[in-house]
């Protein structure tokens, strides 16, 4: 009886304790919810600004996490236009962004939020004492710039039909921060990139900055987009940008008013 007893007890022990197993969250209707994804796509020059900006929206909203796409600006118009899942698009020029609009693709008006220059970025020591634009063009100077279709690439572009330099670059690029890159780790002379890019890698370049390049300046747009899942946090989070907080993170990284 005894054994029994005692068989009987360990029985009970056993199925108490599995019963407080099965009590975890998930089978208690209480697991830890996934956050919402916000995902924004944006233009590979507001990499540092945007990052933090996420970071206040993630303090604001809980539950949710902002999730970034950045490149370059003709690229990710592409990849909405081509159904990629995203909230938000902001691009570092309007006439990437009215592809968008022209698609249908953004729900609302878009909204200028800042604008941005070009600047000459060499290797800190500038060995090639590259002084002005016109110093681009010198011969056999390896010099790199934004593909045309990309709104520094365009900017780029307008500034030599306007002063007459002609650059001959050895490589486009697809984004601003391939430029930067290139430059930083000495594998150009010189490239052309913004004035907020040579601002954020500052001590691991040496900017230039010429005359010339007010005839070619950036204004970005943000939009919520008609695909987004979550349009109300996508256009809280346009908000927050154009905000007075959003836009003193802008300006401390060297953007300029729309």
């Amino acid at each position: 009886m005894k054994r029994l007893a005692g068989a009987l007890t360990t029985a009970v022990l056993l199925a108490s304790l599995a019963g407080c197993g099965s009590d975890s969250p998930s089978a208690a209707g209480g697991a830890t919810q996934r956050p919402t994804i916000l995902t924004v796509y944006a233009a590979a020059s507001l990499k540092d600004t945007f990052t933090e900006i996420g970071k206040e929206f993630e303090a604001q909203h809980k539950g949710v996490k902002v999730q970034f796409s950045f490149a370059g600006s003709s690229d990710l118009v592409a990849q909405i236009q081509q159904g990629a899942p995203a909230d938000v698009f902001a691009s570092a020029d309007i006439k990437n962004m009215e592809k968008a609009t022209a698609d249908h693709l953004t729900d609302g008006a878009q909204v200028n939020f800042a604008s941005n220059t070009l600047e000459i970025v060499t290797p800190p020591d500038n060995p090639a004492k590259v002084a002005s634009l016109a110093g681009l063009a010198k011969s056999g100077l390896k010099v790199v710039i934004c593909a045309t279709e990309v709104p520094c690439g365009a900017a780029a572009h307008k500034v030599e039909e306007v002063s007459g330099v002609n650059i001959k670059p050895v490589s486009e690029e697809a984004s601003v921060t391939d430029v930067l890159n290139k430059v930083s780790t000495g594998e150009a002379d010189a490239g052309l990139v913004y004035v907020t890019d040579v601002k954020s890698a500052a001590g691991k370049v040496h900017g230039v900055t010429f005359p010339e390049s007010s005839v070619a300046i950036n204004t970005y747009p943000i939009a919520a987009l008609t695909g987004s899942k979550s349009a109300d946090l996508a256009r809280q989070f346009v908000d927050l940008v154009t905000s007075d907080k959003g836009q003193a993170v802008l300006t401390a990284a060297g953007f300029a008013k729309p």
